[in-house]
């Protein structure tokens, strides 16, 4: 079971589990509709080491990068769901529009994002990078978002 923990008290978490030799891997993301591909992605995630910590955006954030109509399902939900799943041993919600103050703060040895991004496109590697983290891509495989599950809710229930 994962535990939310505000970020700078997980900074001080991260840093006594890695003195104990720890590997602490970070990945970050809305979680606004869980799906499969998400799942797909945390597993992968933890396989790069000991302790998975997943960055969550806030409801401002989700808001300021998706639009006003999300994020659909409130953060203190998401957070709950992503507590409670197997791979994932701490979140911490940010409230900026990316995870850069968030890693700059709990320096992970390594950090995960899905396929659909690049490495030299991250705003975060260059920090990741600086201090000596490893930033790695990884394709969940799997052709669901949650923009295609808004979309196909919203064809499926508007015909009446």
């Amino acid at each position: 079971m994962g535990v939310l923990l505000p970020r700078e008290e997980l900074a001080v978490v991260i840093r006594k589990l890695q003195k104990n030799g720890k590997k602490v891997v970070f990945t970050n993301g809305v979680f606004d509709l869980v799906h499969a591909g998400h799942v797909r992605l945390l597993k992968k995630a933890k396989k790069y080491g000991n302790v998975l910590v997943i960055g969550m955006n806030s409801d401002s954030s989700v808001r300021m990068i998706k639009g006003p109509k999300r994020p659909i399902v409130e953060e203190k939900y998401r957070a709950e769901l992503l507590c409670s799943l197997q791979p994932i041993d701490y979140v911490t919600i940010f409230s900026e529009a990316t995870p850069e103050k968030t890693i700059e703060l709990l320096k992970p040895d390594v950090h995960v994002k899905g396929g659909d991004w690049k490495a030299e496109s991250l705003p975060e590697a260059k920090i990741v990078r600086s201090y000596g983290g490893q930033v790695v891509i990884e394709n969940s495989q799997c052709d669901i978002t949650t923009s295609t599950i808004i979309k196909k809710i919203i064809d499926v229930y508007s015909k009446g």
